[in-house]
């Protein structure tokens, strides 16, 4: 975590950064923010970038006095940003990593979020990794590093979620032995069990009254199986309790609700990176690069707060309204301009 022994001197800071993120409509760069600022150099924006070790508990401590930390549903997911043109020989983090976006597997850089909905519905990243493969660990390395973190900062969830990446059997059982409820998806052919004693793929389950089942998972324990229609297929989840015998009880409701939490992961994912600039950066060095992620997702938090206090409709609105009337003057001026020439 950051420590900060005296006051900054500094020019360029997390707020002035985050803020520039917020309103650059083109590519960020240290030369683009002096020029605009004026007084500001490039050089003292570079600084600022390589010099800061920003982690995932600055993040939480800047949530933290905003949210709920009881009851809420704390979210897994990674999302790959995009760099096509960045050369892993000058950039450690950049990498090739699986996009839902593009289907297929793409040069970027990994990061990996929790993500937590609170009861009242402030929906804020609480702690992150960025993809290093010289931490020598995996995605679900990193995802019971961070949820063993946020409990310790003191967050208690009612389900932890994550997609069909984070269900294997290791994270299940960790999250059982932390006494969490988990909704996660699962692939079509995991293997589950009806009957006892005989194992089939969960896709070639026939009972499904109410889209649920009570079933056994093979190698974990008894769940509660649901499934949806999504592009014209079925999509399967299991929901787990800390205590098994409460598992049968879970409905529908319970399902749809937990997994409408989740599924805002998607929509914060689509933001950092419309609203954000998360993916816009032209810097090399692994810590100015960490650097821009954390202001992007400070950046974020700016944007929900102010949704959530009504100053603004959605998370798109201040890039919207900020060049309203930009564009509305050069449209003004550039019509007038036309009727002189046409008048000469």
């Amino acid at each position: 975590m950051r420590v900060i022994t005296r006051p900054s001197t500094a020019m360029c800071n997390v707020e002035l950064y985050s803020s520039y993120l917020l309103a650059e409509p083109l590519y960020t760069s240290c030369t683009r923010l002096s020029d605009i600022m004026g007084n500001l150099s490039h050089d003292s924006i570079n600084r600022f970038l390589n010099r800061e070790r920003f982690t995932g508990q600055d993040l939480f401590n800047e949530v933290k006095g905003g949210i709920n930390l009881k009851g809420g549903s704390l979210g897994v997911d990674d999302s790959t940003l995009d760099k096509p043109y960045a050369e892993p020989k000058h950039n450690e983090l950049v990498g090739y990593f699986w996009s839902g976006k593009h289907k297929q597997t793409v040069k970027g850089i990994c990061l990996v979020t929790l993500y937590y909905t609170d009861i009242h519905g402030v929906k804020v990243p609480v702690n992150y990794r960025v993809y290093d493969s010289a931490d020598g660990k995996t995605k679900n390395d990193y995802f019971q590093s961070m949820v063993l973190e946020v409990i310790s900062w003191g967050v208690e969830p009612s389900y932890v979620t994550g997609d069909s990446w984070y269900s294997s059997l290791g994270n299940l059982k960790f999250l059982r032995n932390q006494d969490l409820n988990s909704l996660f998806a699962v692939e079509r052919n995991r293997l589950v069990s009806v009957k006892k004693g005989s194992y089939l793929q969960i896709q070639k389950v026939d009972d499904w009254s109410d889209e649920c089942i009570t079933l056994y998972l093979k190698g974990y324990g008894m769940v509660k199986a649901f499934r949806q229609v999504y592009k014209n297929e079925y999509r399967y989840y299991v929901m787990s309790m800390s205590n098994l015998d409460k598992v049968d009880g879970l409905t529908f409701q319970d399902f749809e609700k937990v997994h409408a939490d989740h599924w805002s992961i998607e929509c914060y994912h689509r933001v950092i990176k419309q609203a954000c600039n998360i993916e816009k950066f032209q810097v090399r060095n692994k810590h100015a690069v960490l650097t821009h992620i954390h202001c992007s997702l400070i950046g974020f938090l700016k944007l929900e707060f102010l949704r959530v206090k009504e100053k603004i409709r959605n998370h798109y609105q201040i890039q919207k309204d900020l060049y309203q009337n930009v564009i509305k003057d050069f449209i003004s001026k550039s019509l007038h301009e036309n009727v002189e020439f046409n008048n000469a």
